[in-house]
């Protein structure tokens, strides 16, 4: 019985080591292809280059949130430039207005997460 137990629990080991290091893999290879990958620039015409700025609520972190918001709006078509300030929560966006409006990056932005967690704020006019 006691031997038995020894075995299960080895073999329980070796599989939960198999399998983390085939996880760890994983991750490893995708992080080396978008380390490996530069996003292409966007180059706009310069009739065409828009800058939107606009407040987001619900943001609680400057890497969780924030990050995740500017790397949404930065892979959107169009788009040349997107940052996001955690301290003054705001968001800047230079995109081509051919492609892109204000209310795609609002939407954009509204949709991170959970769909609930943020809220565009756009300054009055």
């Amino acid at each position: 019985m006691k031997l038995t137990k020894t075995i299960l629990t080895f073999a329980f080991v070796s599989l939960l080591t198999v399998s983390c290091k085939k996880e760890a893999t994983t991750k490893e290879v995708t992080a080396e292809k978008e380390a490996g990958a530069p996003k292409k620039e966007v180059v706009i015409a310069a009739e065409n280059v828009h800058t939107a700025s606009f407040e987001i609520e619900g943001m609680t972190c400057a890497m969780g949130c924030a990050k995740t918001i500017e790397e949404e709006l930065g892979a959107m078509e169009g788009v040349q430039k997107a940052t996001v300030d955690f301290d003054s929560k705001k968001a800047t966006v230079i995109f081509d207005k051919t492609i892109q409006n204000q209310d795609n990056l609002t939407k954009v932005v509204e949709a991170t997460a959970d769909g609930k967690t943020y809220k565009v704020v756009l300054p009055k006019s």
